[in-house]
């Protein structure tokens, strides 16, 4: 799989076991895809970081027909849009049965021979 420049860092803390995000120096705006220029304050000076992984899932859905035959294995799999506590969103796998509204803590889980983020209902504590 191909990594862009702009996307390396994200990539990068895949391989390495962590969420990552990028966030406004200036402003402090969390984005939720990987930019060149804040779209909040035109700033160039965004930065990542390393995110806990917990939020809360605003959308699921059950992926029925794979995109590709590395993922027909894995039919059916969950997907989720989560909104990080950081204030972001991140898509991911997610454990079957989450539903929106659910708190959830995330890892970097293999899927189909990549590294992928995977959301779990978050435990009690």
């Amino acid at each position: 799989m191909s990594v862009s420049r702009l996307s390396r860092p994200y990539a990068e803390g895949l391989a390495a076991g962590v969420l990552r995000y990028q966030r406004c120096a200036g402003c402090g705006q969390a984005q939720r895809l990987a930019r060149h220029a804040c779209p909040a304050c035109g700033s160039t000076d965004l930065r990542w970081h390393d995110c806990a992984g917990t939020g809360t899932v605003a959308a699921v859905t059950e992926v029925r027909r794979a995109p590709a035959d590395a993922w027909r294995a894995l039919v059916p799999y969950t997907l989720v849009l989560v909104d990080l506590d950081e204030g972001t969103r991140l898509m991911g796998h997610g454990a079957a049965g989450l539903v929106i509204g659910q708190r959830v803590s995330g890892r970097v889980d293999e899927a189909a021979g990549q590294r992928v983020p995977h959301f779990a209902p978050l435990g009690p504590g």
